[in-house]
């Protein structure tokens, strides 16, 4: 499977993620992880479930909007349907050892520092980068 490579739209959306991030911290005191917004829409609700619900809201319309709008998003599935669950318990266990997620540690804790963050950060990376290394070069894949 080949990739597009998309450097100014690349750039848009890390700055529109950026800006998100940002006003979410000023108005709200609170971190930009995705997986601690989504938590707290999982009943029991969390008291300030309303900004969770239209963070999220907007995480799932703006690419609609971009769509009707005339974009296109390319997608491709390379992998079968149990890979992909077992891909997203993976996921779900190093975001509950790892207190957060990539958009948690990788975008609002680095930029605020934190050495946590940092740490979670380059271990993610490390892993990505293994992970991409056996699946192509060890295993044969994609």
């Amino acid at each position: 499977m080949e990739t597009e490579f998309t450097p100014l739209l690349s750039l848009l959306g890390g700055v529109l993620i950026g800006i998100a991030a940002t006003l979410l911290m000023a108005v709200h005191g609170r971190i930009a992880g995705m997986t601690g917004i989504l938590a707290g829409l999982i009943p029991p609700l969390s008291s300030d479930w309303q900004w969770r619900a239209a963070f999220m809201g907007g995480a799932v319309i703006a690419p609609l909007v971009y769509i009707s709008a005339g974009g296109d998003i390319p997608f491709a599935l390379p992998v079968s349907t149990p890979a992909l669950i077992f891909g997203g318990v993976l996921v779900g266990i190093g975001v509950y050892l790892g207190s957060g997620c990539t958009s948690g540690h990788g975008v609002c804790g680095m930029a605020r520092l934190s050495p946590r963050s940092l740490a979670a950060t380059v271990t993610f990376m490390i892993a990505a980068f293994a992970t991409v290394y056996v699946i192509r070069h060890v295993m044969g894949g994609a």
